[in-house]
């Protein structure tokens, strides 16, 4: 679990480096016509879409818990701790990127380009918001494979990126690393909630009998 982690890790640290060292006008331009989309339609949109992010985030495997409980259902349990510990795998993964990589926000770094839309106080890379909503998406996706669960699902997570950028404080750089982390957390998630339930409970031996 650990092995495939840090690739992913490397995986978006090395496409940072090389968007970063040859790529910076694409993705400063990407974003200049993303952000110059202003009509109040696009520009609420985005709003919403990144103020759902959290909510959902978070009360998508509350709820699940708290009915599984209710309904002293096991396998929705295990689906809402699946759920949650992939999402915050996102979030801790992305909070220590962006302390050890500390990118400036493009509306900061280019105030006389970039509109900013929105409140931020951390660094840019990479996206959190996006992190989350494809964990979320992929976590969902993965325990329930149905297109109407996957399609929404997906929907979501790229509009709470392109929303993102709307509101001018992520690089589409940093939107692919949250989508490339989010949904690394949640197939990583799955080895690694594998590996725990076969720790935690432990299969009896049939060559054991009880009499």
């Amino acid at each position: 679990m650990v092995t495939e982690m840090k690739h992913i890790l490397l995986f978006v640290i090395t496409t940072f480096l090389i968007l970063n060292c040859s790529a910076q006008n694409w993705d400063i331009n990407t974003l200049k016509k993303i952000n110059g989309i202003d009509n109040s339609f696009v520009t609420g949109y985005s709003k919403t879409l990144s103020k759902s992010e959290p909510y959902l985030a978070v009360g998508v495997p509350v709820i699940l818990g708290s009915y599984a409980l209710m309904k002293n259902n096991p396998g929705l349990l295990d689906d809402a701790i699946y759920i949650g510990t992939s999402v915050a795998e996102a979030v801790v993964l992305t909070s220590g990127m962006k302390y050890a990589v500390d990118r400036e926000r493009p509306s900061d770094r280019y105030p006389d380009l970039i509109e900013k839309r929105a409140s931020v106080s951390s660094a840019s890379f990479p996206s959190g918001h996006t992190a989350t909503a494809f964990s979320l998406a992929t976590s969902l996706s993965i325990r329930y494979s149905k297109w109407y669960v996957i399609a929404p699902s997906y929907i979501w997570a790229c509009s709470v990126g392109f929303a993102r950028m709307n509101e001018g404080v992520h690089y589409p750089s940093d939107i692919f690393a949250g989508a490339v982390i989010g949904s690394g957390c949640a197939v990583v998630n799955v080895y690694v909630n594998k590996w725990l339930n076969k720790l935690l409970i432990p299969k009896t031996d049939p060559k054991i009998v009880n009499y």
